[in-house]
């Protein structure tokens, strides 16, 4: 599985064809490293059991820990995981595109090994534009779990990901250092009301202040 391909995009101005070799790749059960928000991620079609195991190979990871997803906007989230709830409908139009991953309830389409055997799958609209595209292009929302393998730390160095997954991964877009910084925070959207998972970038009271805003908006 040698002969992974990198391929250097500008992040203000990504070329389409680029962005389409991606979308390619992970159609075909692929898998590509592309940037996001904060660090590198492994991509791959979350519905393709064939695609997920070669993201736990790619990583040398067990198959119990869930694999986040990420979509190019709600309405794709809705297209093909399912429609969100009233709460998670208000927490997307308000921190989308952004750090906050949302649990929502696994369709039966998705790969098994994707929610970790918890039923629940947690996705996000990132805020990088390339991952957007990459997304949108795919026509699908799409893993995004840290480009490593695991025990090691996750980077936000394209040279790393080739130096250390070169040799197990098809295609590497390439558009500089990743901004790192805070994970994205969880929250469990698939009860009556929102429950804080993992902390993150994202505050949990001004997810629970935007909340209550909206509620008492509806109540008035």
């Amino acid at each position: 599985m040698s002969g992974m391909r990198r391929v250097f995009v500008d992040p203000a101005a990504p070329q389409r064809d680029a962005i389409e070799e991606a979308a390619k790749w992970i159609a075909n059960g692929g898998v590509v490293a592309i940037p996001t928000d904060t660090l590198y991620g492994l991509a791959a079609d979350p519905f393709s059991a064939a695609a997920v195991a070669r993201v736990f190979d790619v990583k040398g990871r067990s198959a119990e820990r869930a694999l986040p997803l990420i979509a190019a906007d709600a309405e794709q989230v809705a297209t093909h995981i399912g429609r969100l709830s009233p709460d998670a409908t208000r927490l997307a139009a308000r921190f989308w595109p952004g750090p906050l991953t949302l649990l929502v309830g696994a369709p039966r389409t998705i790969a098994k090994a994707v929610s970790g055997g918890t039923g629940k799958v947690g996705v996000r609209v990132p805020a990088d534009d390339v991952a957007r595209r990459i997304c949108a292009a795919a026509g699908r929302p799409i893993t995004a779990t840290s480009a490593n393998v695991s025990g090691d730390a996750p980077t936000a160095d394209p040279s790393e990901v080739e130096r250390t997954l070169g040799d197990r991964i098809d295609l590497l877009i390439d558009t500089g250092p990743a901004p790192g910084g805070a994970p994205s925070t969880i929250v469990d959207a698939t009860g009556t009301m929102p429950l804080l998972v993992r902390a993150g970038a994202l505050a949990w009271d001004e997810i629970q202040a935007w909340l209550n805003t909206e509620r008492n908006a509806r109540g008035r």
